[in-house]
């Protein structure tokens, strides 16, 4: 949570709301006024300086919910060398750090996992952080309908569970984000000669004399999972982001806290 905290006060950020009319404190333009309009809504000042009568409008700022997913997948647990972080641990200080910059903003945060709804202030974020160290596997719940989410995920195994449940959500009027994070081998694969792969559960080896055989046929795989949650998020209305774990989490947690705000 400190480190969360850090990152999002690093990155600067102004007020928000909805750029429509609706209920809230924060001006938002001068409208004349109509008929029907109570008088007490008349802004004097501005309308003593024209001959006609105007009201104020303020910006929508309704709190609504955003729900996180964050894979607990083993293949999260991977770093290509000790000075990068964990494909997990990243995932997990941006979600924390994006949910404090949203209940700075009065909205509510929770899991997409949880059947508990989603909260505001300190106690909703210690249960994220709580339930977000437990790393275990559950099922989506049903989002709440016009609500927002971020899934975090490396989106390198089976995309059947993700493909279901972005499209049930879409189904429901929630919009999102698919935020990918791959370790920067991931996207290079810069090996040659002898090589042991395996994967994070150990369950599965390659053994391989000539790994950079193997270059092409994986960069094209990637490209077309790639291709794939595009093609998911367009179809769905959501968005879709690739980050990598030695890139700023500055800047990956701003492109998301614009990207899920552009959605309200």
């Amino acid at each position: 949570m400190a480190h969360a905290r850090h990152l999002a006060a690093s990155v600067e950020l102004g007020e928000h709301g909805r750029r429509k009319p609706g209920q809230g404190d924060a001006f938002w333009q001068f409208r004349p006024a109509q008929p029907g309009d109570p008088a007490h809504r008349i802004d004097w000042r501005r309308s003593a300086r024209s001959d006609h009568h105007y009201v104020q409008e303020k910006e929508w700022q309704a709190a609504q919910s955003v729900l996180f997913w964050v894979d607990p997948s083993s293949s999260m647990d991977f770093a290509s060398s000790s000075d990068l972080a964990k494909k997990g641990d990243v995932a997990r200080l941006i979600t924390m750090a994006l949910a404090v910059l949203l209940v700075r903003g009065g909205e509510r945060v929770g899991l997409a996992t949880s059947a508990a709804p989603a909260g505001r202030g300190e106690l909703a974020l210690s249960r994220m952080a709580t339930a977000l160290l437990s790393s275990q596997e559950a099922g989506f719940a049903d989002l709440p309908a016009r609500s927002r989410a971020v899934f975090l995920s490396d989106f390198l195994g089976d995309t059947a569970k993700i493909t279901r449940a972005v499209t049930r959500a879409a189904d429901r009027g929630v919009t999102g984000v698919l935020f990918q994070i791959l370790d920067p081998v991931e996207e290079a694969f810069p090996f040659h000669g002898r090589m042991i792969f395996e994967d994070m559960s150990g369950h599965l080896e390659h053994d391989t004399t000539e790994a950079h055989d193997l270059r092409d046929r994986y960069l094209n795989r990637l490209a077309a999972r790639k291709s794939e949650l595009a093609d998911l998020a367009r179809r769905t209305g959501w968005q879709y982001h690739t980050h990598h774990s030695g890139d700023a989490d500055s800047a990956a947690l701003l492109w998301l806290y614009h990207a899920i705000e552009g959605h309200r």
